[in-house]
């Protein structure tokens, strides 16, 4: 039944069968909570680099279809299940996940004890991992591990390299792509919005050159603090523009501004993580993916303002600057997948460009 596994760099080793691609994969491997989704989550460039482990235990039983990529290839390395389902029902269904999984070279291991590799992951931490054939002895794995360094600078892998444009008729935005997911692109243009997407090094220069009414920093994967050509742009730019950050966007607003981020434990990743509002007193279910966080103790002396808290951990999920009209957040807005509770905050961001 078993003929691959999952060996972990401490030598926990998890057993497990193949779907999908057959390669070989080495990444980090975290989890995600939701309970649908795996088509967004496979293909949202925030996972570049991570081996995704789906705590829902069947996997796979609506297929893929055309409409739900949130990029054009899947950034996840690899996809770790409890059950995965050959047979999928849905009239949208044009092929199944293992099909997809095989023509973009992605591997899957199913039958695994996500339950748990997810425990594991919990109370040790993100952790990195190779999945290899069953034959490979584990010491062989371990030096495969030890040997391979280390990803990092994870958005030159996934940004856009050139820019391009969504049509709209409305307010002109820039959005500046550390990976971004189409959903943020749909939401912006569904508001009318002409959405040009620039890559994840333009500088506030050449922002300018293209006379945007705001700008918007996207979502993306990696430290915060590999990116560091983004800084002296966001400084520059949220004092001439209506600034809006979603995840990685939110992270890079804050480093601009001199607060400090950092790794988590386990990071946030799923579609049911409860965040107030401090402005307005409400809880929304909120869609996440990210494994930094801003220091709330860092913030104390920056013109940055808390704006939204995480209820399950009490992390900052929202900041304000005191004087331009810049705000972020470090969930997803957009959803895909998830609740559309937070859509409110693309309507803040048009009413500052009004």
């Amino acid at each position: 039944m078993y003929n691959r596994k999952l060996v972990l760099e401490d030598g926990t080793v998890f057993l497990g069968t193949a779907f999908g691609c057959l390669d070989s994969m080495i990444g980090e491997v975290v989890f995600n909570t939701g309970m649908t989704g795996y088509q967004e989550i496979l293909s949202d460039p925030s996972y570049f680099g991570q081996m995704v482990t789906m705590t829902y235990p069947l996997i796979g039983n609506y297929g893929i279809n055309d409409s739900d990529f949130e990029s054009f290839s899947p950034s996840a390395s690899a996809l770790i299940v409890k059950e995965y389902c050959e047979v999928p029902s849905n009239w949208r269904s044009s092929k199944t996940l293992s099909q997809l999984l095989a023509e973009k070279k992605v591997p899957g291991l199913c039958n695994v004890d996500t339950r748990a590799l997810t425990i594991k992951i919990r109370e040790h931490g993100a952790i990195r991992g190779m999945i290899a054939d069953i034959n490979m002895s584990d010491e062989e794995v371990l030096a495969k591990l030890k040997e391979t360094p280390v990803l990092n600078r994870h958005v030159e892998h996934v940004s856009t390299k050139m820019v391009y444009t969504a049509p709209g008729s409305g307010h002109r935005v820039v959005l500046v792509d550390f990976g971004v997911k189409k959903g943020i692109i749909r939401d912006l243009t569904a508001r009318g919005c002409e959405v040009i997407v620039v890559p994840f090094d333009t500088t506030a220069q050449q922002i300018e050159q293209l006379n945007p009414d705001g700008v918007v920093l996207s979502n993306g994967p990696g430290d915060p603090k590999d990116v560091v050509e983004a800084l002296p742009m966001i400084r520059e730019i949220q004092a001439k523009y209506p600034l809006m950050g979603i995840c990685l966007g939110h992270q890079l607003f804050a480093l601009a501004n001199g607060a400090d981020t950092k790794k988590m434990k386990f990071g946030h990743r799923g579609c049911n993580h409860p965040v107030k509002d401090l402005e307005t007193n409400k809880v929304h279910i909120t869609s996440q993916n990210h494994g930094y966080e801003v220091c709330r103790e860092s913030i104390e002396h920056t013109p940055l303002e808390v704006t939204h808290v995480a209820l399950n951990d009490n992390t900052v999920e929202g900041l304000k600057h005191k004087e331009y009209k810049a705000f972020t957040v470090q969930y997803h807005p957009e959803a895909s997948p998830g609740p559309d509770d937070a859509s409110y905050l693309f309507d803040r961001f048009i009413e500052n460009l009004k």
